[in-house]
């Protein structure tokens, strides 16, 4: 990929991408990293063989994808702030900051730049991230193709077409691992107060939910028809099982989930009213 792209933020979840970038091939030279903290810059540079700069001005920001990076608590000032470097240019906008509405980046940055929201998670660091993404009206089928590519190097990406739908992706994928990762911590406990050594506990509980994503994603089955597959009538499984199904887990997902989405909506709305 040949495509020229400044990072505006230096962070963690930027330096998936441009880690993700470089292993797909795109050159160093290509991509910039707006990074105020010299030091992280010039890591970032060592390390990935990119261009770095501490502020914005118009020759860092001649690139065909600007993708913002920041913090969302931050993003309004940034945003502000590359308005006049930037000038008439009109790059691909495309925002990582979680909950900032397209309608705040037009009113900081104007109307007409073409964007693209996303919804990145977590396991993106390690190059199996799933990212929701939502592009508004001003983008081009090339834009949206590019800004697929450019997130599909740290995993998987799905498009919505509405965005207050990113909302359901951030209680999904975005809140999503924290949630496995919670029942790992429980069933970790679980496993110890039946006898098993922490570690013993640990390695069989990590084992077994990796076991149990790739037979969902690899064997073709849908998550219901396996859950069949490994529960025998009257077996160990039906009756664990049954302790959830008496739990109503099914219902207090379905509750967590919606509390995570009216979240993500109240806080864009904080965002956008200061």
């Amino acid at each position: 990929m040949d495509t020229s792209i400044v990072f505006v933020g230096g962070g963690n979840m930027a330096t998936s991408l441009i880690s993700g970038l470089r292993n797909a091939d795109c050159p160093g030279e290509r991509i910039t990293v707006i990074e105020p903290d010299e030091a992280k810059g010039e890591q970032l540079a060592s390390q990935y063989g990119v261009n770095t700069a501490t502020s914005a001005n118009a020759e860092v920001l001649s690139a065909e994808v600007v993708v913002l990076a920041v913090k969302p608590q931050m993003l309004r000032e940034v945003a502000q702030g590359l308005v006049e470097p930037l000038g008439d240019s009109k790059p691909l906008i495309m925002s990582i900051a979680a909950g900032v509405p397209i309608a705040g980046l037009r009113e900081w940055m104007g109307n007409d730049h073409a964007y693209v929201r996303c919804m990145p998670n977590t396991p993106s660091l390690i190059g199996a991230g799933a990212t929701g993404l939502y592009a508004d009206d001003r983008v081009t089928d090339d834009q949206r193709e590019l800004a697929d590519t450019i997130l599909a190097t740290a995993g998987v990406t799905a498009w919505v077409d509405e965005e207050s739908l990113l909302n359901a992706v951030t209680a999904t994928s975005g809140s999503g691992p924290a949630y496995f990762f919670a029942f790992m911590e429980a069933m970790q406990a679980g496993a110890m107060d039946l006898g098993l050594d922490e570690a013993t506990a640990r390695e069989l509980v990590l084992h077994t939910a990796l076991g149990a994503a790739r037979m969902a994603i690899e064997s073709g089955d849908d998550p219901t028809t396996l859950r069949e597959k490994v529960t025998s009538p009257g077996g160990t499984t039906a009756a664990a099982l049954g302790e959830f199904s008496e739990g109503e887990l099914g219902e207090l997902v379905g509750r967590a989930m919606r509390s995570a989405s009216d979240r993500a909506d109240s806080l864009a709305r904080e965002l956008l009213d200061k």
